[in-house]
């Protein structure tokens, strides 16, 4: 059976931030994932963890100006002081959480910037994934559509896969998102299947519009979940979708996998 995990920047939201592990908890939820923490100080998030017995499956890297558009900064150049001391906290939050991954973000990049921009990158992720080696932490890296994301730098699996064979470092993984999959037009089985080897962490959203997996006219998600079991993967699978109304009312997709019920 699926391991689901709850993103509380997504789902629960209707509820104030430390009340969402509580919910999450009793909805059925073992693991729980959450981009951003850093508003919030470690320790109370740590303790939060350890009364409700939840488990932070990811975290992501500080992105930048959020507000301002951007979406990483770890291949943009002349930011790599700031990167490498952003990926210092996210370190540090991920060994006071006990959480095993950190997502680093690449970045939007105009348009003929890409080639410095891939270098910088690579780079940026060497020295990340080398420094978080030693904490036994992994870092992933997530294509994103350039529907959702225009000028994203890393937009396609082919491309993810590329990059961690030129980095080369052994704690560098793939985050692979069927929904970013599905609005690249790739197939999410067919994905997982090829990519199996290098995916450390899954999420999932309904397709179209990013909600509740399951639904009236969207790609049946079932399928995907079965192959993650058959094929062996035995990671957390990241529910980052928005719900239509209240995140428990739209649970109902997920009282197969024993979340809801």
């Amino acid at each position: 059976m699926p391991t689901l995990a709850a993103n509380l920047m997504f789902m629960f939201t209707e509820l104030p931030f430390f009340e969402r592990f509580d919910a999450a908890k009793s909805a059925g939820f073992r693991f729980v994932e959450y981009q951003f923490p850093y508003e919030h100080a470690a320790p109370e998030i740590r303790d939060t963890l350890g009364r409700t017995g939840l488990s932070m499956a990811l975290i992501n890297a500080p992105c930048g100006d959020r507000a301002a558009g951007e979406r990483g900064i770890a291949a943009l150049p002349g930011r790599e002081e700031e990167f490498r001391d952003s990926f210092l906290q996210a370190l540090a939050y991920a060994r006071e959480l006990e959480c095993p991954l950190v997502h680093v973000m690449s970045g939007v990049v105009p348009d003929g910037e890409e080639d410095i921009a891939m270098a910088v990158y690579a780079e940026n992720l060497r020295v990340a994934a080398i420094t978080a080696e030693a904490a036994a932490i992994g870092v992933v890296v997530e294509p994103l559509n350039g529907i959702d994301v225009p000028g994203y730098l890393i937009q396609r699996t082919a491309q993810a896969r590329a990059l961690m064979a030129m980095v080369g470092q052994p704690n560098l993984f793939l985050q692979y998102d069927a929904y970013h999959a599905l609005m690249n037009d790739e197939d999410p089985v067919e994905g997982l299947r090829a990519n199996l080897d290098i995916i450390r962490h899954i999420q999932i959203a309904g397709y179209p519009g990013r909600h509740e997996p399951f639904g009236a006219g969207e790609y049946d998600i079932g399928p995907f979940l079965e192959a993650c079991d058959v094929l062996g993967y035995s990671g957390a699978i990241g529910c980052e979708y928005n719900p239509r109304e209240s995140t428990e009312a739209g649970l109902g997709w997920a009282s197969r996998y024993g979340i809801g019920t």
